[in-house]
Order: C-alpha cells, then sequence, then structure tokens
C-alpha cells in the first residue's frame, strides 16, 4: 500500500526524533517510509479495541448484515467482535516468530506485567521493553496493510467491505467511436470507426 503523509500526522509522535511528528521518515531511492512510532501507534490503537471485544459481556454482542463482495453470496451475517478477537491473535500468531509470539502472549494476551515476564525469559528491563517495541512495530505495519481486511482503521473493519481490485467494466455503446491507432504509409494518424452495434427495431403501423 502507498502511506502518505494525512494518514501519518495524526499517528506520529510529536516527540519522535526520526520523523519530528511527521510520520514519514526519508528511505532508500528518495522515497518516505512511516516512522516506527506511527505502527507503534496503530498497534495500540487496536490493542485497544481488542481489549474492548474481550471484556465485553457475551449478550451485548449482535449479530450485522455485511456486503460480502467477490464472492457468490452478496451478503452475509457474522459476529464483528469476536471476528476481530479472533483476526487479532491469528494475525499475530502468524507475523512474530515463536520467541516474539511468547512474549507477546505472556504480556498483551495473558496479562502478565513487565517484572514477570523478565524473570519468565531471562531478559533485564531495558532488553524486554526493546523487544515489546520491535513486536508493536511489526504488528503495527501488518495490522494495516492486510488485505482485504485491514485491522486498521478499526471502524472501517466494523463498518467497511474491505479491500477489492475493481474489476473492469465492459461499456456498449451504439454511437462509432474513432480509434486512432491505425496509420497510413506516410506514418500520419488516421481516425477509425468501429462498426456500430445493431438492434431490431419493430415497425408500427
Amino acid at each position: 500500500m502507498e502511506w502518505t503523509r494525512s494518514e501519518t500526522l495524526a499517528l506520529a509522535q510529536q516527540s519522535c526524533t526520526f520523523c519530528f511528528g511527521l510520520g514519514l521518515r526519508p528511505g532508500r531511492a528518495g522515497t518516505s517510509t512511516p516512522c516506527n512510532c506511527v505502527f507503534r501507534a496503530i498497534f495500540r490503537a487496536c490493542y485497544e479495541k481488542f481489549r474492548l471485544c474481550v471484556a465485553k459481556e457475551k449478550h451485548v454482542s449482535r449479530v450485522s448484515l455485511e456486503a460480502n463482495l467477490g464472492q457468490t453470496r452478496r451478503s452475509v451475517w457474522g459476529l464483528k467482535n469476536e471476528e476481530y478477537t479472533a483476526d487479532f491473535c491469528l494475525v499475530s500468531q502468524r507475523a512474530l516468530s515463536l520467541r516474539e509470539h511468547r512474549i507477546f502472549r505472556f504480556h498483551y494476551l495473558l496479562g502478565a506485567d513487565s517484572v514477570i515476564c523478565c524473570q519468565k525469559f531471562g531478559m533485564d528491563r531495558g532488553s524486554f521493553f526493546h523487544e515489546l517495541y520491535r513486536i508493536e512495530q511489526k504488528l503495527g505495519r501488518k495490522f494495516r496493510e492486510l488485505e482485504p481486511h485491514a485491522l486498521f482503521p478499526v471502524d472501517e473493519y466494523f463498518n467497511g467491505t474491505g479491500r477489492y481490485e475493481k474489476s473492469a467494466i465492459a461499456v456498449l455503446s451504439p454511437y462509432g467511436v474513432e480509434d486512432q491507432s491505425d496509420e497510413d504509409e506516410d506514418g500520419n494518424v488516421r481516425p477509425r470507426s468501429k462498426k456500430l452495434l445493431k438492434f431490431p427495431i419493430k415497425k408500427v403501423a
């Protein structure tokens, strides 16, 4: 996907020393890449929504009808809170390594604090938080660039229809269309009219 400043500006950290609050920093070949503070902000927004979905009572959850573009069935029924919770866990498991996912599961899913995690994995406090930053950065990018249903922005996940490529639509016109693809012997462009579509017309007395 193509990252723009209008998208990263609101997510960037104002005190960041890499992007200076703009969300984009210079990359290779003169291109701009999103800053890591943007990825961390995306992950924290998704994680906050995940916690709300988990803490919500089961009787509060509701079934919603949503469009299902590109499939045989035009619309399907679904439980968005449960689907978001499952997608958050499954995408995180696939994107992280085995060690990263263990840290992610103990700290973010099971709620273990830094003291318990440092004792569990034999890490000092500084190394543990650096590991958390790398996990948040990796998952933040994954949550935003996931297709066709990205986890971020959250409102698009719950109210949108996903990202699908628009198929080309063939338009038939009864009028001639000039095609300037033919050239004569002198190299001059010569317009060419396509055949007209003829439709049967009944004579009325």
